[in-house]
């Protein structure tokens, strides 16, 4: 008898750790603040994936860059050290000029033309970090960017000397280009940058904007329109491998469920952080005429440049995209 309940015990213990060993954590780094769009959006993600896997598979989502920088994310999830991560597709130009095709100004400039280039480029960015070790899950298009600034721009003259924000290799580019001084800052530093004078203009979207309370340092948004960079939420091959077949197959239906959402949140409040810009006292405004010129001349310049290094294949993402 005393054996008989021994082994029921061991069973049962056995039976504890194997149900304990089937739950399966994942840490999620994000390098954007817990209230923005992508970050709340993460988050419904991760508590979807919850609840549809039964608990099997819970992603903790570390807003804010506070687990690892912007700049760290993609090499922690490729190592293992995080196992699902937020990465801004441009960040990663000087590895592969492929991946920069989301940060050439003018190429595509409303969400129906990112959808296309996005779309058309999908396959290859998909080989190139599958070859890494790294599946991307999903992707989201932050709004259309625009120029911020401590004065007036009449054109491109105007920038010269600006301490300009540089957040990518294509940004910093346009800071060579009209003379200004680029500073590489991130997200996470933006307000600080701002504070201390360390920059005084930039190009990003509205919800930078807007999470940065960026009308305390500056005067002037430019919505120009320049291009649609995308998140892209990746995840460690590996890691995927070890789930089991149920629950990859929740993760990859709830990433999709989050691209849609987030590209539909991404349209729904694009205007409405501008609005919130002018209501707390930025002068929101079009680039007059001269200076739409000149800046759709630099970005006919960056797309020839980026089409020269990404050879044949960014020729043919970009001729897919164009309908060629």
């Amino acid at each position: 008898m005393y054996l008989k309940t021994v082994m029921v015990a061991a069973l049962a213990a056995g039976g504890f750790v194997s149900a304990a060993a089937a739950q399966t954590k994942w840490d999620m780094p994000m390098a954007y603040p817990a209230t923005n769009f992508h970050s709340v959006n993460a988050q419904k993600f991760a508590e979807a994936v919850k609840a549809r896997s039964g608990g099997k598979l819970e992603i903790v989502v570390h807003a804010g860059a506070s687990l690892f920088k912007a700049n760290e994310i993609k090499r922690a999830v490729q190592t293992g050290q995080a196992q699902i991560g937020e990465v801004l597709m441009v960040n990663l130009e000087n590895e592969d000029k492929i991946f920069g095709l989301d940060g050439v100004p003018f190429l595509a400039t409303d969400y129906a033309a990112a959808r296309r280039l996005a779309n058309a480029a999908k396959p290859t960015v998909e080989k190139k970090l599958g070859a890494q070790g790294i599946v991307l899950l999903y992707a989201v298009p932050w709004p259309p960017q625009g120029i911020y600034a401590n004065k007036a721009l009449e054109s491109i003259k105007d920038m010269e000397g600006l301490k300009w924000r540089a957040y990518s290799p294509a940004t910093a580019r346009i800071g060579e280009l009209v003379k200004a001084q680029p500073v590489t800052v991130q997200a996470a530093e933006l307000s600080q940058a701002l504070a201390t004078g360390k920059v005084n203009s930039f190009i990003s979207s509205g919800a930078t904007g807007v999470d940065s309370k960026v009308w305390e340092q500056l005067s002037h948004f430019y919505d120009t329109k320049a291009w649609l960079p995308k998140n892209m939420i990746i995840v460690n091959k590996a890691a995927m491998d070890k789930l089991d077949a149920a629950t990859r197959k929740v993760l990859v239906e709830e990433a999709a469920k989050a691209e849609a959402t987030g590209w539909a949140e991404s349209e729904r409040l694009a205007q409405g952080y501008l609005e919130t810009l002018a209501k707390n006292g930025m002068k929101v405004q079009q680039p007059n005429a001269k200076f739409k010129d000149e800046l759709s001349a630099l970005g006919k310049t960056m797309t020839d440049d980026w089409l020269k290094a990404a050879g044949a294949e960014g020729e043919a993402i970009v001729k897919a995209y164009r309908g060629g």
